[in-house]
């Protein structure tokens, strides 16, 4: 029964987004990615690079891990460049939310800032020099009233592999 009422919720809370979009903030402004820092890897060994999100106020979107499997987790993916593997994405876990019409049910959701990070590691072949890192933030913006349509934000960083 608890998962029709969250699914209802979701369809209801999504058709309203649609139909409320043109009212709401700009899609592009629900979430920024501060310019990420180079990351410098010396052939053969790892590090981790950092990236850094902001949800505007008054919105959230769905953690990486929602409480629901009805709910889109925010998810990071990147490709990439030659020579470079990517082993693990790191998401920071949720903060619980409740909607005004339901307080009894908590989602896990990010607001305000908050960061990813994806441990890279440099191939022992890999040629010295500087390549682009770019990828994709996929997510759900919400308010406490409607949620509107998925949407996609570019990401990319300078990696800079180091001679042996």
């Amino acid at each position: 029964m608890k998962k029709i009422f969250i699914a209802l919720v979701a369809v209801i809370l999504l058709s309203a987004g649609v139909r409320a979009e043109s009212g709401a903030k700009s899609s592009a402004g629900w979430v920024t990615a501060e310019p990420a820092a180079p990351v410098s890897i010396a052939a053969g060994k790892s590090t981790t690079a950092t990236l850094r999100f902001r949800v505007a106020d008054g919105y959230h979107i769905n953690s990486n891990k929602p409480k629901s499997e009805l709910l889109i987790p925010t998810e990071l993916k990147l490709e990439a460049p030659a020579g470079v593997r990517i082993s693990a994405v790191s998401y920071p876990e949720g903060s619980e939310f409740a909607l005004s019409f339901d307080p009894t049910e908590k989602l896990s959701v990010y607001s305000g800032e908050f960061v990813v990070t994806a441990k890279l590691s440099a191939v022992r072949s890999a040629a010295a020099g500087s390549y682009p890192l770019n990828g994709v933030l996929s997510y759900q913006a919400c308010n406490d009233r409607a949620c509107f349509p998925p949407k996609k934000l570019p990401v990319s960083l300078e990696v800079r592999i180091a001679a042996r």
